[in-house]
């Protein structure tokens, strides 16, 4: 049973009742209108009242409680009474109004300058004889006291000796944010725990609720312990929701799919080279978890290069030798294309059809497809998201293969796997996974590493160069040409904008075309993919000799007579995205290089992050960098940039203590769930408000429809 479906039980019901004021809209909240509620869901990252009470502060404004302004510390802010004497209005030398605003403080003279103020507006606010609480930084002057812009308040409570600063958007003010904040911690329940109580003894973390009061409304500056407790929670409801996605795969029924080797034999001769070891070693895993009666779920990575796609083929073809279908689905029409040439010369040689469905395939076409993966006179399908759109019918759907599995979301993927019944999956990535993005991601997913590269792969000696010296560049590129070498020419934009210096493609190519005339050719996203496969045939050929292009060519592109990769700002790409266009060369018989150009005034970081690609051709190491550097993606969801629980804690600058939170929030949600598979149990009600409160409720709505 789902967590979506599941009956609740009085536990349950009496924690969701308390809970449901914070997962309404923050327009639900007293005094916040509309429009405010729109600046604060677009700082807070969402529209719930929850998502404003994880909405962190990035600091804390102390200040100290005085009597007379000579106690006033020499940092830092102040909080002070005073007694109003007189008001005079003036403007500053840049023209803008301002009220002085004579004061007593404990016997001792002040005056305040309220800058932009009206007269009217002062002596009606802080009438003569009244007594006003005054928030921020007094300097002396001579006899006399000095306070800018003081933050006002007719009582002492209304301003906080501990004021949280939080990230603002917009025209939102942190006031606004403030009085926002109040209306939502009055909501906030003390919830049932969900977390394990000793652990919570080691570690000295509070419960959820006073954590968040904590941070949010703190009588004193905050220590560690209640960010790392809700950080914990964020990554301990990933890994529960993830642990429920592995158990809902593994209990459904599956299939075993033998095969008698028949169609595979003559695939691999047409290949030409005998399989690696580790390739052998990824074969004789998959082909036991097919073999298996019960759902394949499997991760085979392996770094640019390793051969994934042979071990695909030979997977999909034991599915068809077994009696059925296999889909491969990539997440651009250039990659499944580019598959669809390796499938066809090996499955040609075993006699096995092999079709392709994008969006681009139409009419008669179409329709030829539809029929034969329908009719199962087509056993092996490639395609896009075009395979898992209504309409799509297979005859018996056995394989589902992912390629580039982080461009998809869980739903995505599902929605493949339910065109057949007890579809096996195996899901692929060309990006080297550490064992701390596994563990975040995939937890226990089995996986094949495809370790090493196939026979014949060239080494690439990567430089790292200054944009200064491009004249220096295109000369040696004009020899290279000379000597019959093909050469990539990566920028980041298609076409040329006032707000971004980044290089464009269209720019670049018209000053390369201009300097060797004929032999230029230009692909980017925005072309029809007629142009930018007849632009790739072209470079392909050797009718043109360099390829100006975006990160379009990043996966799917096989051209091994290309032996020069120069990527131009480098600086602005992921170290993942440039170690896979490093790839695209080192693919034929001749030596390649790489040149990682950068633009200048190259910052320290900048720098230790090109240096970490040019000093190793290691994909594993380059990820570890490159997963401190920019995070890993969602892997519930669609986002794709930054890592899955990285929300309250930042892991670019805490890697360590990350690492070790993802440990322990992994260990903790399999021993819940191998206890209480179904969260039915003591923890399971509290456990399903954790879901609920960081979003994998609904994510988890497709796994019961299958």
């Amino acid at each position: 049973m789902g967590i979506v479906s599941a009956r609740p039980d009085a536990r349950l019901a009496q924690g969701a009742d308390a809970f449901a004021p914070l997962m309404a809209p923050l327009g639900s909240l007293k005094g916040v209108k509309e429009a405010e509620a729109r600046l604060i869901a677009k700082a807070a990252g969402g529209p719930r009242v929850l998502d404003l009470l994880l909405h962190l502060p990035e600091r804390y404004q102390v200040r100290r409680r005085i009597l007379r302004p000579s106690e006033a510390p020499p940092e830092g802010e102040s909080l002070i009474a005073v007694t109003v004497a007189s008001h005079k209005a003036g403007r500053s030398a840049q023209g803008r109004p301002y009220v002085r605003l004579r004061c007593e403080a404990g016997g001792e003279p002040l005056t305040a300058f309220l800058m932009n103020w009206q007269k009217a507006w002062a002596e009606k606010a802080l009438p003569v004889g009244a007594t006003r609480w005054f928030a921020g930084n007094l300097k002396a002057e001579g006899e006399d006291w000095v306070i800018v812009n003081p933050q006002v308040s007719v009582r002492e409570d209304a301003i906080p000796l501990v004021q949280p600063v939080w990230p603002l958007t917009g025209r939102l003010a942190l006031p606004q944010l403030t009085r926002a904040m109040g209306a939502a911690l009055a909501l906030l329940p003390d919830l049932p725990e969900w977390a394990d109580p000793p652990l919570l003894r080691r570690e000295g973390w509070p419960a959820f609720a006073p954590a968040l009061r904590a941070i949010q409304a703190p009588a004193e500056e905050p220590g560690e312990a209640p960010r790392r407790r809700l950080a914990y929670d964020e990554l301990l409801s990933g890994q529960v929701a993830l642990g429920l996605v592995r158990r809902r795969s593994r209990e459904r029924p599956g299939r075993a799919l033998a095969g008698n080797g028949a169609l595979r034999a003559p695939a691999l001769a047409a290949f030409g080279f005998p399989p690696t070891e580790a390739q052998r070693q990824a074969v004789a895993e998959i082909d036991a978890d097919l073999a298996a009666p019960r759902r394949m779920l499997r991760l085979l990575q392996g770094d640019v290069g390793a051969g994934k796609t042979l071990v695909a083929v030979l997977a999909m073809l034991r599915a068809v030798e077994a009696g059925a279908q296999a889909a491969l689905m990539a997440p651009t029409e250039l990659l499944a294309r580019q598959h669809l040439r390796t499938f066809e010369k090996l499955c040609a040689a075993a006699g096995v059809p092999v079709a392709l469905l994008t969006g681009s395939v139409k009419g008669k076409e179409r329709k030829r497809v539809l029929a034969g993966l329908a009719d199962g006179s087509i056993p092996l399908a490639l395609g896009t998201h075009a395979l898992f759109q209504e309409g799509v019918a297979f005859r018996d759907l056995a394989l589902a293969v992912v390629d580039e599995q982080h461009r998809f979301g869980v739903a995505q993927r599902l929605m493949l796997a339910e065109k057949g019944a007890a579809v096996d999956m195996l899901v692929m990535t060309a990006t080297p996974i550490p064992r701390t993005l596994l563990l975040t991601q995939w937890g226990e997913m089995a996986v094949s590493r495809l370790a090493g590269k196939p026979p014949g792969r060239q080494p690439i000696t990567t430089r790292v160069v200054s944009q200064d010296r491009l004249p220096e560049i295109v000369a040696r590129l004009g020899e290279a040409i000379q000597r019959d070498e093909r050469a990539y020419w990566v920028v980041r934009a298609i076409t040329g904008s006032d707000r971004d210096d980044s290089v464009a493609a269209e720019e670049r190519f018209r000053e390369l075309s201009a300097r060797f005339p004929g032999q230029v050719g230009l692909a980017h996203g925005l072309q029809d993919i007629g142009v930018r496969e007849a632009a790739l045939a072209e470079f392909a050929a050797g009718r043109t000799r360099i390829l100006v292009a975006t990160t379009v060519i990043e996966v799917g592109v096989d051209v091994p007579e290309a032996t020069i990769m120069l990527i131009e700002q480098a600086e602005r790409f992921g170290l993942a995205a440039l170690h896979q266009l490093r790839g695209r060369v080192g693919r034929g018989s001749k030596p390649s290089s790489c040149l990682l150009v950068h633009s200048p005034g190259l910052t320290e970081g900048e720098k230790r992050r090109l240096l970490v690609l040019r000093d190793s051709d290691d994909g594993f190491e380059i990820a570890e960098e490159d997963l401190r550097a920019r995070g890993g993606g969602d892997a519930l969801g669609a986002r794709q940039a930054g890592l899955p629980g990285a929300r309250l804690l930042d892991p670019r600058e805490e890697p360590e203590e990350y690492a070790r939170l993802v440990d322990i929030a992994h260990r903790d949600a399999e021993l819940l769930l191998e206890k209480d598979p179904d969260l039915l149990g003591p923890r399971g009600p509290a456990a399903r408000l954790l879901l609920a409160a960081f979003g994998h409720d609904l994510s988890m709505a497709p796994l019961d429809a299958g």
